[in-house]
C-alpha cells in the first residue's frame, strides 16, 4: 500500500509518499517539507492568514516534487490522506481541499486524518511498535498524556489546563527577547546557563491526576526577569536553563503518575513510553526521558526530530493505518479546528490553544 499524505495545519507545508513495508513498518519514499519560519519571524509567531496564503502558493508544487522524488504518478498511489485538524482552519482547508481534489481526480480513497493521531502513530511508522503504549504528546498547541490502545482508540490520561509546553517555550523566548521560533532559541540559550541559579516553581508536581499547568511557571519567569532588569546574557541563559529544567521535572513527574493511570485504562502495562510532537525534538527533554525509561524498565521510543515536527510522512502513515482497517472518509469531510483524540474525555476548558473540546 502506498499513500500520499498532506499536512497544512500550521506553518509547515508538507507532502510525502509512504509505502507499507513487508515488516509492517513504513518506508518513506518522499518527504517534502517547506517551513514558513522566515514568513512569520517578523511577527514573533504564526499569523494564520499568512500561513494559509503560503500553503496555497506552495502545496501544488510540493505534491509534484514528492511524486517525482518517489518516481511515481498520482495513479500509482493507493490513497490520499490529509490532516483535517486540529489546527488553523485556513491552512487545514487548503490541504483538505487539495487532497480531496487529487483523490477525486485519480479515483482513489480519501482519508481525513487527525493531526494528533498522526503524531500518536508515528512510532509504528519508525519502529513497528505494537499497541498499547503511553504517549507524551508535546507541541506548540498540545500537551497530553494518552494511552494509545489502537487505531482510533485513545484514552486521555492528562492534559494541560492552560498553556501547552511549546506555547510556554515560545512565550518565554519572546519575554526574554529571543528570536522566533522560541523553543530552539530557549534550548540553545539554556546550554550556556546554570539551571540552579534561579528558583522556579514546578506546577502540579505530585498531583495524582497527571494534568499540566504552565501559565504560573511562565509568570514566575517574567517576575524573575523583572527583578534583574536590564538583563545581561548570563541572566537570559540562566533563566532559560532554569525554565527548561522546571519543564523537564514537571514532564517526568506527570509521566510517573500517568503510568499508574495507564493500567486502569488498558488492563495491561504499556509496551513503551513514546514522546512525539515538535517539542519532542528538545534534547534536554529527550535525555530526561531516556533516564526515566531506564529507571522504570520501559522502552523509550522517540521518532527522529524530523518526524516529531509537522510533516507529511506521519499523515501518509496514519492514512495507511486507517485504510488497512477500511476506515475511509467521504469527500464531504469537514475541517475540524478542534478535534480531541479522546472523544469521551471531559472538556478541558483553557487546555492549550487546540487541545480542548469545542
Amino acid at each position: 500500500m502506498i499513500v500520499l499524505g498532506i499536512e497544512t495545519t500550521c506553518d509547515e507545508t508538507a507532502a510525502a509518499i509512504v509505502r507499507l513495508a513487508g515488516d509492517g513498518r513504513g518506508e518513506i519514499l518522499a518527504n517534502e517539507v517547506h517551513s514558513q519560519i522566515k514568513d512569520h519571524a517578523p511577527y514573533g509567531g504564526v499569523v494564520p492568514e499568512v500561513a494559509a496564503r503560503a500553503h496555497v502558493e506552495i502545496l501544488d508544487g510540493l505534491v509534484k516534487r514528492a511524486l517525482n522524488d518517489a518516481n511515481l504518478k498520482l495513479s500509482d498511489v493507493d490513497g490520499v490522506a490529509a490532516a483535517a485538524g486540529p489546527g488553523l482552519v485556513g491552512g487545514v482547508l487548503v490541504g483538505l481541499t487539495t487532497a480531496k481534489t487529487l483523490a477525486l481526480a485519480a479515483g482513489k480513497p480519501f482519508v481525513a486524518v487527525n493531526h494528533l493521531e498522526a503524531h500518536a502513530l508515528t512510532p509504528r511508522l519508525t519502529d513497528g511498535l505494537p499497541f498499547p503504549y503511553l504517549l507524551l504528546l508535546v507541541s506548540g498547541g498540545h500537551t497530553q498524556l494518552l494511552a494509545v490502545r489502537g487505531v482510533g482508540d485513545y484514552k486521555r490520561l492528562g492534559t494541560t489546563i492552560d498553556d501547552a509546553v511549546g506555547e510556554a517555550f515560545d512565550k518565554v523566548a519572546k519575554l526574554l527577547g529571543l528570536p522566533y521560533p522560541g523553543g530552539p532559541a530557549v534550548e540553545r540559550a539554556a546550554e550556556r546557563g546554570d539551571p540552579e541559579r534561579i528558583p522556579l516553581p514546578r506546577p502540579m508536581l505530585g498531583r495524582p491526576k497527571p494534568d499540566f499547568s504552565l501559565s504560573g511557571l511562565k509568570t514566575a519567569v517574567r517576575m524573575e526577569a523583572e527583578k534583574r532588569m536590564p538583563l545581561n546574557g548570563a541572566d537570559v541563559a540562566d533563566l532559560c536553563a532554569s525554565f527548561q529544567a522546571a519543564i523537564v521535572d514537571v514532564l517526568v513527574d506527570r509521566i510517573r503518575f500517568a503510568l499508574r493511570a495507564f493500567r486502569d485504562a488498558t488492563n495491561e502495562p504499556p509496551r513503551a513510553l513514546v514522546v512525539a510532537g515538535g517539542v519532542a525534538a528538545n534534547g534536554a527533554i529527550r535525555q530526561a526521558l531516556v533516564r526515566l525509561a531506564a529507571e522504570i524498565g520501559l522502552r523509550l521510543v522517540a521518532p527522529p526530530p524530523a518526524l516529531c515536527t509537522d510533516n507529511g510522512a506521519m499523515i501518509a502513515w496514519a492514512g495507511i493505518e486507517r485504510l488497512a482497517l477500511d476506515m475511509k472518509d467521504e469527500l464531504d469531510a469537514s475541517p475540524r479546528p478542534r478535534w480531541p483524540l479522546d472523544q469521551s474525555s471531559a472538556a478541558a476548558y483553557g487546555g492549550g490553544r487546540l487541545g480542548a473540546k469545542a
